[in-house]
């Protein structure tokens, strides 16, 4: 068994203090790859900020409750949540902190799963599928599954409007969108992700550049699409502290799907690599699961590198299968303890990437898309 890696270590009760005013509280999951995910508490005269409120359930909010006690605070004092994007374990207690305290909750603009027009073009796994196997080993299939009282919210319509979509099938003819059965941990997370009982609305949408007054400084928004369309950032210049989310993570990389809202998610990415590996005044990068490190445009840099091997590879793969289709692609790519709709996911994001700087060319033959490498 390969060592964990950082974002697959357990959950640490103590705090600890970044700078002034930021503190990290890990909070424990059990999803795929990940067993903790980080919050973080900025704190100014009024209470307390929170950045990606974990997981839905009472675990959950026993863990934030224990937290922030440890900072002198109590649920009533957090006045906003900060989502990062819209993956349960970022936001399954901001609807808490709402009830608890009247918080703001503060999104990406186009945070959400989608209208019914396209409820079924969003992926929602964490990590890579090389990172999500290499954690299988360390988890637990008794995923806390509870949440707060059924919402009649607008944001429950976009709920529904996923779950229908959920079970069609995918856009290359493969697995269907669902979680493989045979996964219970991610059949569980499946499950957290379509209940209508924690999902947020947002009451503070933002937009690229915003600036957000946060510990006492300016943090601006930065637009960061491609592990998700709605995911964002956050700088401030006066700390040098850049909050990634599941942008940039110190040692997984992040599970790139192959369908969103734009034609090509590999490459909204690396553009979205490239922006942030470009900001001056950035010293410590406080990421989403695993440990604050440095040197960001050296870590953006190394994840651009991982996807272009694994875009040479795929084109190798097609010089040896002639015409494939995804599925075969996939399982040539993967081991088959990784096969399914994850992998194939992944394969369909590169191989439309590579479609569309015409290094390949597709059609479609019984229902399945055949692709040829150029």
């Amino acid at each position: 068994m390969k060592p964990k890696k950082q974002e697959q270590e357990e959950a640490r009760r103590e705090v600890t203090e970044i700078a002034p005013n930021v503190l990290r509280m890990e909070l424990p999951i059990l999803m795929p790859g990940l067993r903790h995910v980080n919050c973080y508490a900025l704190l100014d005269d009024e209470g307390a900020a929170v950045v990606d409120p974990g997981l839905p359930g009472p675990d959950t909010w026993a863990a934030l409750k224990d937290r922030l006690s440890q900072a002198g605070l109590s649920e009533t004092d957090v006045h906003t949540v900060v989502i990062t994007h819209s993956h349960p374990d970022h936001f399954g207690c901001a609807k808490r902190f709402a009830k608890a305290a009247g918080a703001r909750i503060v999104a990406y603009e186009s945070f959400g799963w989608g209208t019914p027009a396209d409820a079924d073009t969003h992926d929602h796994d964490e990590v890579s599928v090389d990172d999500r196997r290499a954690g299988a080993d360390a988890l637990e299939a008794d995923t806390d599954r509870r949440g707060d009282e059924p919402s009649s919210s607008p944001s429950a319509s976009r709920v529904r409007a996923m779950r229908a979509g959920h079970t069609r099938p995918s856009p290359w003819g493969g697995s269907p969108l669902g979680f493989p059965k045979r996964d219970p941990s991610a059949s569980n997370v499946a499950e957290l992700m379509m209940s209508e009982d924690f999902f947020p609305d947002i009451t503070d949408p933002v937009g690229h550049l915003d600036v957000l007054r946060l510990a006492g400084r300016d943090w601006f928004v930065h637009f960061t699409p491609g592990h998700t369309q709605d995911h964002l950032c956050l700088h401030s210049p006066e700390l040098g502290i850049f909050l990634s989310g599941d942008h940039v993570l110190p040692t997984i990389t992040p599970h790139i799907g192959g369908f969103g809202h734009t034609p090509d998610p590999l490459r909204s990415f690396i553009e979205s690599l490239n922006a942030v590996a470009g900001l001056q005044d950035v010293s410590t990068i406080l990421p989403a699961h695993g440990h604050p490190f440095a040197d960001l445009a050296g870590r953006t840099e190394a994840i651009k590198r991982h996807h272009e091997e694994r875009l040479q590879r795929i084109k190798q793969i097609g010089r040896e299968l002639g015409r494939a289709n995804v599925v075969e692609f996939s399982q040539t790519l993967f081991p088959e303890r990784s096969w399914g709709m994850m992998a194939e996911s992944e394969t369909y994001a590169h191989l439309e990437h590579l479609r569309l700087a015409r290094e390949a060319e597709s059609y479609s033959e019984d229902g399945k898309l055949i692709y040829v490498i150029r």
